[in-house]
């Protein structure tokens, strides 16, 4: 179904695409789908007027509970005609703690395909750099006695061979700190194609920028706005003058002006929107660009982490320290 509305994302080429020599290209800006008290149903129609005004990356994980719904609305994209096959989106989803040991990843990956009535992903990323004792049913946060030091070597060893069979088409990880991404590159013979982490103006990731770009690792932000609207998420990026002010002097909301910034900086973003008006001007922010001024007002921004996860920090478990989480590194 043409529409002439619909916004052309760019894209960029994922290092490590399938090993059959073809190499997938991701759209810098995906729509995420992780939301406190998901509707089912509001999302559907949600991911269908994503399509319409020119989506086509969609990022879910077990965890988020949102696999099935998405799955539901682009069986409905196809049956309806707004897009003609399968092969038109960029579907991302995760493999969760308690699924993160060796022989439960094919599992977990085929376990989501069922619930997006797919037969691949397009990328597959560890969620977190973490595993968690294997349980019939996710309950979060994770007791902490049940945490648990990952198997890195052995995990991606199985993450590779996801990739080998077919069943995703890149592989990458998510919260992965620079230290931890070295010990992956150490012995990975498929190289992590993405790290999805939290980015925004107000945690701005630079060091991780630098390594990813140094390693062929594409920076994927989450959180790109401060994950307003959610149980983690603050006003602290949206509410942030520089921000406001650099927006008043485009003509340009806040959003525009902190997807606008990542982009710039060599990165990509999935930002979480259930407007449709919202939706699009969030994609409206490939005809213009931010002035050497702006960077430099931004880069003046005092940092400030907006998810630090403490929850996966005990004193018993993996991680006691929150330096040891993230490997002190901002």
């Amino acid at each position: 179904m043409a529409n002439s509305s619909v916004v052309k994302i760019p894209e960029v080429k994922l290092s490590s695409s399938s090993t059959s020599g073809h190499h997938r290209n991701m759209p810098v800006i995906g729509m995420g789908s992780a939301a406190d008290n998901l509707d089912g149903n509001n999302l559907r129609l949600a991911v269908l007027e994503a399509i319409k005004v020119g989506y086509r990356h969609f990022d879910t994980a077990s965890r988020y509970g949102s696999e099935k719904a998405l799955g539901d609305a682009i069986a409905e994209a196809l049956r309806i005609g707004l897009i003609t096959c399968r092969e038109e989106l960029f579907i991302t989803s995760k493999l969760w703690c308690t699924e993160a040991h060796p022989h439960l990843v094919k599992p977990a990956l085929q376990k989501s395909l069922s619930s997006l009535q797919m037969a691949y992903l397009d990328l597959y990323l560890i969620h977190w750099p973490i595993s968690a004792k294997p349980v019939e049913k996710y309950v979060y946060p994770i007791p902490e006695e049940e945490l648990q030091p990952m198997d890195f070597k052995a995990v991606w060893e199985a993450m590779e061979e996801c990739q080998r069979l077919g069943l995703t088409k890149s592989i990458g990880v998510s919260n992965f700190s620079c230290k931890k991404l070295e010990t992956i590159l150490s012995f990975a013979t498929i190289p992590p194609s993405v790290n999805q982490v939290e980015m925004n103006p107000v945690w701005q990731q630079r060091k991780l920028v630098e390594f990813g770009k140094a390693n062929g690792i594409v920076i994927t932000a989450f959180s790109p706005l401060g994950g307003i609207g959610s149980s983690w998420g603050t006003n602290r990026v949206m509410d942030n003058e520089t921000l406001n002010h650099i927006a008043k002097s485009h003509g340009k909301t806040v959003a525009q002006v902190c997807l606008r910034w990542i982009i710039e900086q060599g990165a990509t973003a999935v930002v979480k929107s259930f407007n449709r008006e919202r939706m699009k001007l969030n994609l409206e922010i490939f005809d213009w660009a931010l002035t050497d001024d702006d960077n430099a007002k931004i880069n003046q921004i005092p940092q400030h982490r907006l998810i630090p996860k403490e929850d996966f920090v005990s004193p018993h478990g993996p991680f006691k320290t929150l330096e040891e989480l993230w490997d002190e590194e901002s």
